[in-house]
């Protein structure tokens, strides 16, 4: 299967905002083989990398970060919105276009390993402010996020510019952002 296979598979719906163009991927985690081939790729990136953990943002993070998780045979990682996990958490805010959020992870994610190698990964990057926030929570729990994946890349909203100065991106498919 080839990329265009993938990005054909995510639906756009125009004018979700003004402007906006909204990615949806539930047209590909409801198709069984792009919904495979997008973890076959990410599992073959990442599985000659010793890493020990996968990392994945709230909520559609959640859905390719475990499936590659289970896939790499390593732990999974939740990073939250601010007072949804249950035990003891450090968390990192960062800015909105109208105020500021939060992210947590819980204190002992990585199990008291140290520089436990993690990857990053969601659904899409635009302005990259979530993740960004989710790289300094990773580093923040003495591990190294050695690469930040993403399934969509909306290019032209810095967000890929952003992680570049802690750590590399990869995503599988680009489309202009808006």
């Amino acid at each position: 299967m080839d990329k265009q296979k993938i990005a054909d598979s995510i639906r756009a719906i125009y004018d979700y905002k003004p402007g906006v163009i909204f990615r949806d991927i539930t047209t590909l985690i409801g198709n069984a083989e792009v919904f495979q081939e997008v973890i076959h790729i990410l599992k073959n990136r990442y599985e000659n990398q010793n890493l020990d953990f996968i990392a994945a943002i709230e909520a559609r993070g959640f859905i390719f970060g475990s499936a590659l998780a289970y896939a790499l045979g390593i732990g999974f990682v939740p990073i939250r919105k601010k007072g949804k996990l249950p035990h003891k958490t450090i968390s990192e805010k960062y800015s909105l276009e109208y105020g500021f959020d939060e992210v947590e992870l819980h204190i002992d994610a990585f199990r008291d390993k140290k520089n436990a190698k993690v990857v990053l990964i969601d659904d899409l990057i635009a302005t990259g402010g979530t993740a960004l926030a989710s790289i300094k929570l990773i580093e923040s729990a003495g591990a190294k996020c050695v690469e930040a994946a993403f399934v969509i890349n909306l290019k032209g909203l810095e967000g890929e510019s952003r992680l570049l100065s802690h750590t590399k991106v990869f995503s599988i498919v680009e489309y202009e952002g808006k």
